[in-house]
């Protein structure tokens, strides 16, 4: 699947191929039946219809998913922002070293983002970005434990550290939600029950050559941006930019810093 996304011709070309078959098949078929082929009955609309509902849900729903998941790259970059900013609550000794880190760390989050199609890689991203979010969290207790320490620091910089650690299991998580597996078997099967249907309906004669390319190519684009949806950073789709800039402007790119 990974290698399909990174390229999506060859995608697009598998799903037009396979279609291709099923409206041949279909052809196939009406050539041997004993009954002259109908353009359109009763069965083909109900399939046409219930592929066109689970066309409908799965491509909104992975819309959704897609707008969930750059929500929280800007809720993540306003947390790490926001606890940035609050670093001046302690010691004007400590500051430099803290803002260093949440420097790094930030890189990191991006970066951890950017190996998403390489897992091996992922895991060894997060595992650095994990370090820097327990040393950003050790020197901000240790500078709250001080005796020159300000209230506010445990107070209000601690529970901004808090969110920023949590909403990156809450991003983690996100990468996970997707449909079951059955659906898309059922939706890449009915997709081509209809191309055999079309191609029973065209008979044994002469091809209809618009009807077979526009459906093949309608559908396999259709399926890309569908399975694309899911996976932002593997095809044509990609959010890393988004998240470059939603970095940037929380001040934390050492670029614009």
């Amino acid at each position: 699947m990974h290698v399909l996304l990174e390229y999506p011709v060859l995608f697009c070309a598998a799903v037009f191929a396979m279609l291709w078959g099923g409206i041949e098949l279909g052809r196939r078929l009406a050539g041997r039946s004993v009954e002259e082929p109908t353009r359109t009955s009763a069965g083909d609309g109900a399939v046409f219809a219930v592929l066109g509902l689970l066309l409908a849900f799965t491509f909104s729903g992975a819309t959704t998913r897609f707008d969930h998941r750059r929500d929280l790259i800007v809720a993540e970059a306003n947390a790490i922002g926001t606890a940035y900013l609050r670093i001046d609550l302690v010691a004007a000794d400590a500051q430099p070293a803290m803002r260093d880190t949440f420097l790094r760390y930030a890189r990191a989050r991006v970066e951890t983002y950017a190996r998403v199609g390489d897992p091996r890689e992922f895991k060894a991203a997060l595992a650095r970005s994990a370090t820097l979010q327990q040393k950003i969290w050790q020197d901000a207790v240790a500078a709250g434990a001080r005796a020159d320490a300000r209230p506010a620091v445990n107070t209000v910089l601690l529970p901004a550290l808090n969110e920023m650690i949590d909403i990156t299991a809450t991003r983690a998580l996100a990468m996970l939600m997707h449909p079951p597996l059955a659906i898309y078997a059922m939706l890449f099967g009915l997709v081509l029950i209809g191309a055999v249907l079309i191609g029973f309906g065209m008979g044994p004669g002469r091809r209809n050559w618009l009807q077979m390319v526009s459906f093949a190519v309608t559908m396999a684009i259709t399926l890309y941006l569908i399975v694309d949806l899911e996976y932002p950073r593997l095809g044509l789709i990609d959010v890393a930019e988004f998240e470059r800039a939603t970095v940037a402007l929380t001040r934390l790119d050492p670029a614009v810093s």
